[in-house]
């Protein structure tokens, strides 16, 4: 669970992720189309991969990935990261956390 706070909190948006992953990939993309760079960990090609899929699972990430952070916070899975971005709260997030300059 450290080494997943750790490195949630070296970036304004960090993905976990797998690399065969349909929906880590639309996600990754919804963030790049806006303009944001976040940090992306493949859990899959990490040697720790599967801690840091345990401690996202207990963090209530279900399933697993993919995973985002926003400003060091969990904000969600798929399913939220999807909602937040249909209702307009997501740009909102993303310019707090200095993810966004626009």
């Amino acid at each position: 669970m450290d080494r997943v706070a750790k490195l949630a909190s070296q970036k304004a948006v960090v993905i976990f992720s797998k690399s065969s992953c349909c929906m880590c990939h639309a996600i990754k993309r919804l963030f790049y189309d806006q303009g944001v760079s976040p940090a992306i960990y493949e859990l899959d090609e990490d040697s720790r991969g599967k801690e840091m899929e345990w401690a996202l699972l207990r963090l209530g990430c279900n399933p697993s990935v993919p995973a985002v952070f926003i400003g060091g916070k969990f904000v969600g899975c798929a399913n939220t990261v999807m909602t937040l971005q249909l209702n307009g709260s997501l740009k909102k997030l993303l310019k707090d956390a200095g993810a966004l300059w626009l």
